[in-house]
């Protein structure tokens, strides 16, 4: 007989809780907040992300945009990213991250109450790497990309995921991808 597969968005039979899967917060579990279009990044696509990058993040400076579960960005921490700005508007999605914060003792995770497009418009910061994991078939991936170019250091890399194929701006190339269920995901290298 086959074991029933437990939902994407579980980590150990519990719904809303993800699995970090690799660094120095290994194995631990993040709890977030059941809403609308919030669909964590699965583990199978984020070890995969991780093998692109090269596993581990020495001293990086990341953006987790749209940052719901956190997944990413406390992924990107676990690997030794020096910093991690999360953005997040929703305020039990906050509060979440927040909390997971403090569980894991993450300093180097800054959580700002914000939505992404407005502060993009008004940062003149630039990271290492992004994650654009916009709410699932929100459309806002494209829109994010076409001013992405300023906010990433020069050979900076930004990691998308949506519904639909990812199509890499002009000023970006697509260093890999892939497609797990509805959702694609690309890693795109700034030129």
């Amino acid at each position: 007989m086959l074991a029933k597969r437990a939902a994407p968005h579980c980590a150990h039979g519990v719904a809303n809780r993800v699995r970090i899967i690799g660094g120095q917060y290994r194995r631990r579990l993040l709890d977030f907040p059941g809403s609308a279009g919030l669909r964590p990044t699965p583990d199978r696509v984020r070890e995969t992300l991780f093998n692109w990058l090269g596993q581990d993040l020495p001293g990086w400076n990341c953006l987790d945009l749209f940052a719901g579960s956190g997944a990413l960005g406390f992924e990107a921490a676990s690997r030794g990213a020096g910093r991690v700005v999360m953005i997040e508007r929703e305020r039990a999605a906050l509060d979440a991250l927040e909390k997971n914060r403090e569980v894991l003792g993450a300093n180097q995770v800054d959580i700002l109450r914000a939505d992404a497009l407005a502060w993009l418009a008004n940062s003149h910061e630039a990271f290492d790497l992004i994650f654009v994991d916009p709410p699932f078939d929100s459309g806002l991936a494209d829109t994010v990309l076409v001013g992405l170019a300023r906010h990433l250091k020069s050979g900076g890399q930004a990691y998308v995921e949506q519904g639909a194929e990812v199509i890499a701006p002009p000023g970006f190339i697509i260093h890999r991808s892939g497609r797990a269920g509805r959702s694609h995901f690309a890693l795109l290298v700034k030129e």
